[in-house]
């Protein structure tokens, strides 16, 4: 990880500006300020974690509890039908900035844009193999 703070570490140490909808001693929620949809809402973790797998527990928890709250609150602010939530981990995901961040990115009637995929079909012989692997990883 790099020594410079992120946009995100800035923001949180109150260096940027931000319009915030959320906060607490473990999160702060924001608008984005490159939305895809009017609402979309940043929900991050104060812990400057890199990624999911790097962030402690109580950040973690804390994270799932504030996302309910502010999915709720997106949606009866903007009236949104429907909502995404998008959470990449690395560089390869598709992530731009090396802070744990979720974004909320309401629906509407109209939305055009698509987060479906070409789904591809499992090999069951490999999947009972990388189960396995998996499982015994998280011991």
């Amino acid at each position: 990880m790099s020594e410079e703070p992120t946009i995100f570490t800035r923001i949180i140490n109150g260096e940027l500006p931000c319009h915030k909808v959320y906060e607490n001693d473990l999160i702060i929620a924001f608008l984005d300020i490159q939305p895809l949809t009017r609402g979309h809402t940043l929900v991050i973790p104060k812990e400057p974690a890199p990624s999911i797998d790097q962030l402690s527990s109580d950040s973690a928890a804390a994270l799932g509890r504030a996302l309910p709250v502010v999915s709720r609150g997106v949606l009866k602010a903007t009236g949104a039908t429907a909502y995404n939530l998008v959470q990449n981990n690395g560089h390869e995901a598709g992530m731009s900035i090396a802070h744990v961040h979720i974004h909320i990115i309401p629906r509407y009637p109209d939305s055009t844009h698509s987060f479906l995929w070409k789904y591809g079909k499992i090999d069951q012989e490999d999947a009972k193999i990388l189960a396995e692997s998996i499982s015994a990883a998280t011991e």
